[in-house]
């Protein structure tokens, strides 16, 4: 019978959370898609476990001891949809990226961020295929210190100006297509 579509669900998060490869392959669907993705390296666009992989990387590269617990998950069919909190301590650069390009990179500030999300999952053949989600990202963003505006965001603009921004940007592309390339290793085909 497979994995439930429970299982498949908390499954994906923790391939964020960890970088499992294996999981990978066991969890995501080979013609997965991410809606989220356009903020993130443009290696986190790829389909499959590849693009979740990379998506994993790149919030890996922000925030350390990061976690997903979930508060609520229910499904009908091959929807699933799970309430969870994104949880860790932001000890690395948090960029974001349009069209693969550098948009904005949050320097580090070391504190914890704790945000309230809730991910909409389909699944094909017991695996999730298509991923979106609702996230408090204004709440993430206060807790990084941007809303109100603070010390963060003269700390932004200082990146930028220097080029660690762009530096930063570059770094966390090309972990986050390492991490793509893993999923190569646990894929039959």
């Amino acid at each position: 019978m497979g994995m439930s579509a429970e299982d498949a669900a908390r499954g994906l998060f923790t391939v964020l959370a960890t970088g499992d490869a294996a999981l990978a392959a066991a969890v995501v669907h080979e013609d997965f898609t991410n809606r989220e993705a356009v903020v993130a390296p443009a290696a986190c666009s790829l389909p499959g476990p590849a693009g979740v992989l990379a998506s994993g990387a790149w919030l890996r590269s922000a925030f350390t001891d990061l976690s997903f617990p979930v508060t609520d998950l229910a499904h009908d069919g091959d929807q699933v949809w799970i309430r969870l909190r994104m949880r860790g301590r932001h000890t690395g650069p948090f960029v974001h990226y349009r069209d693969g390009t550098l948009l904005q990179a949050i320097p580090p500030t070391g504190g914890e961020i704790d945000s309230e999300q809730v991910h909409v999952l389909h699944l094909r053949d017991r695996k999730v295929v298509r991923h979106e989600a609702v996230r408090d990202d204004l709440g993430l963003l206060g807790q990084l210190g941007i809303f109100p505006a603070g010390a963060t965001v003269q700390l932004i603009r200082d990146w930028h100006e220097s080029g660690r921004a762009a530096s930063a940007a570059a770094r966390i592309a090309e972990a986050a297509e390492r991490a793509a390339a893993t999923a190569h290793e646990h894929t039959s085909g």
